[in-house]
């Protein structure tokens, strides 16, 4: 039979917590977590594309590739020579095969350098370039 004085009073035994098996759990979470995570990688700089209304949307885990109106080449998030996209995407497709490439152009951008950048795409070797590109918003 439990004795209630003597509990309250303190001097029953002792309860401890266990919190190794509390601390496993909490890092088994965090390990699951951090595994069914996706990372999306984005270009590393806004720019305002180009409306078209042929545009749909394609499948995710794509080597994305951005050119401003400035003629700059961005790839994860850093600026690269518009010559150094080859090797870049080649090295992509090592890593991924099968993705395709997406370049995020800016409205204003030169049409000669986002060939450039499509045609250094294709010589890599992917399997699709795209060029990215927005709905028009619906008028009244």
């Amino acid at each position: 039979m439990i004795d209630i004085r003597r509990t309250l009073r303190g001097g029953g035994e002792r309860v401890d917590i266990n919190m190794g098996p509390l601390i496993d759990m909490v890092f088994l979470l965090l390990i699951f977590f951090v595994v069914t995570t996706s990372f999306v990688r984005e270009t590393g700089v806004a720019v305002e594309r180009p409306t078209a209304a042929s545009s749909r949307e394609v499948s995710r885990g794509n080597i994305l590739i951005g050119v401003t109106a400035r003629g700059e080449v961005w790839y994860e998030g850093r600026r690269v020579d518009s010559r150094s996209v080859r090797a870049l995407v080649e090295r992509a497709l090592a890593e991924n095969p099968g993705h395709g490439v997406v370049v995020v152009a800016d409205r204003d951008s030169r049409t000669g350098l986002v060939v450039e950048v499509m045609d250094q795409c294709r010589l890599a070797g992917a399997p699709s370039v795209n060029l990215a590109a927005r709905l028009p918003e619906a008028g009244p």
